[in-house]
Order: structure tokens, then sequence, then C-alpha cells
């Protein structure tokens, strides 16, 4: 067993959770992680909605740091970072262990539809036809758990995009461009605002083996025009606001597929793509929608 790691542990307060895990990481940290500090409430954090970071009422965060980490240097460094009292932070040394696996205990493989199945690196699927996406949980990231991401996956499964390209705008994980590639897609082009989740993408593909069919896109300019189908995640208010964006990214006989609104924000997003699509709703579950639509004759026309 290797020398202990050091962690600093503190209860979040009203610290915002982004800014407390910026100043973790830039302080040194390997690790961070967001715990329940009430033991009485159960909930589980799996994976967020669009655009939320989803925390329990009262939330302890706990940094990790390497053995060599010095304590008092570290704690000096979190407290000025942080602009709180040293002696909020609580330093202990920890024994080393698979901390990368410690989280995945209550993670399972998942099946959406007939056959694509979202399945953690601990797992196996024995399922003989069954197209499998390598993927393991994380907060800020999408692993199939939320119902709008569920809702794309299922409609992937229903709707196979043979030897199609595809776009996954707002890709998060990449776990919808990656589910297409399994089910046969021929490449997927992939854009997010945040640049950590471009990474995350990268790094899911490489573990995936898809690397090779997938293109990162830094920018929504980069995105390249005359996909076969794209699919976008995000909240209500972007969607409506990219829609003559995604009609000129979606080819002429493409198809479209819009998740993260809720019910009663199905009437202004149709009317939105209404010029170029002709929209349906797929599917709906804990009040979120998701919408699909192909190109309609007045756009091809």
């Amino acid at each position: 067993m290797g020398a202990p790691f050091l962690e600093v542990s503190w209860d979040l307060g009203r610290l915002a959770a982004e800014d407390a895990e910026a100043a973790c990481l830039a302080c040194g940290a390997i690790a961070v992680t967001f715990v329940d500090a009430d033991d009485h409430d159960t909930s589980p954090v799996l994976e967020p909605a669009p655009a939320e970071f989803r925390l329990w009422p009262a939330v302890r965060i706990q940094a990790l740091f390497p053995p060599e980490a010095d304590d008092s240097v570290i704690v000096r460094a979190l407290s000025g970072a942080l602009a709180i009292d040293p002696r909020l932070l609580h330093a202990r040394r920890v024994a080393d262990r698979a901390w990368e696996r410690e989280w995945l205990r209550d993670f399972h493989a998942m099946r959406f539809g007939r056959r694509l199945w979202v399945c953690p690196h601990h797992e196996r699927v024995d399922e003989p036809d069954a197209a499998v996406v390598r993927m393991d949980p994380g907060l800020a990231f999408g692993t199939g758990t939320h119902p709008t991401t569920a809702l794309c996956l299922e409609w992937l499964d229903a709707h196979p995009p043979l030897d199609g390209t595809v776009v996954d705008f707002g890709c998060g994980s990449g776990i919808l461009a990656l589910a297409a590639l399994r089910l046969g897609a021929a490449s997927a082009s992939c854009f997010d605002i945040d640049s950590q989740a471009l990474i995350a993408t990268r790094d899911n593909a490489a573990a995936n083996g898809l690397s090779a069919r997938v293109r990162l896109c830094h920018a929504a300019g980069a995105i390249p025009p005359g996909a076969d189908l794209l699919l976008a995640n995000i909240l209500s208010g972007p969607l409506v606001q990219l829609a003559l964006r995604f009609a000129d990214i979606v080819g002429p006989a493409g198809t479209l597929v819009l998740s993260g609104l809720m019910e009663p924000q199905v009437p202004e997003v149709t009317r939105a793509y209404g010029a170029w699509f002709d929209m349906h709703p797929f599917g709906v579950r804990e009040s979120w929608v998701c919408l699909w639509g192909r190109r309609n004759r007045r756009a091809r026309d």
C-alpha cells in the first residue's frame, strides 16, 4: 500500500460548488468529491438536469491531495482561495485505495430500448447483439440517468442512424454521439460551450475505441453542415434561439432530436422549428419531453 493521501474537508455552506472545486484544483487537488453532510438524507446525486449542478441541501466537500502535499501549506492556500477561516478546514491522512472506484458501487449497466446499453467499465453486458457504450458516472456530465438523456438514447435505439453523420450539440460526456456511433453512425461531430465537456467527450471516445470517428468542435461555427442527424439535449431557451443555426446544420433530408424541455415548453419550441421541420413528441418522462422532426417539404423546396 502506498503512502497516505492528504484529505481536506469542510462544509460547503454558502460557497458556490463550482468555485470551491476550482479553488481545490488550483491548490493541487487530484480529486474533489461532494458528499451529503446530513447522514439522515440518503437522496443520491446522479446526473443533473441540463445546465444544472445539483447537490444535497447540506453538502460537505472533500479534496484529495497527493501524499507529498504539506498539510499546513494546503490548508493555508485553501483558506486564502476560499476566504474562509482555516479552522473550518479539517485535514487528515487517508490510506491509499482505488479512489476512482469508490463511487461506482451503485452505478450499473442500463438498457435503453432494445439493444443499446450504457455500462460502467467494471461491469459486462452479455446480450449477443448489444450496442454497448462504456461510461463511468460523473457529477457534471451525462450517463443516461437523467430523463432527458434517457429519452434521447431510447430514440437512437428506435432509429439507428446507420451510416449517417451526426452532430451532438451540447455534448457533455459525449454519450449521445457515442451511442449513435455504436448504433451504426459513420461519424459524430461534438460541440459544447464547456471545454471540460470536450475533454470528457475525447476521453470517453478513446475509452470506447471510437476516437477516429469523433470530431471535437471547439466553436459552433466549426460544426460541418449537412448532418443527417442533430441531437441537442440542452434547455428550451437555447433550443428556441438556435432554431435557425440548427436548420443550417441539418442536411436537406436530415433529422433533429431535441431534449431538455418541459411539457409546457413544447408549443414554443415546436413553433420555433416549424419553418424547417415537422416536429413530433417522442416521449415524456417526469414532465421532460423529447421532440424529433424531419425536414419538411417547405424547407426542401
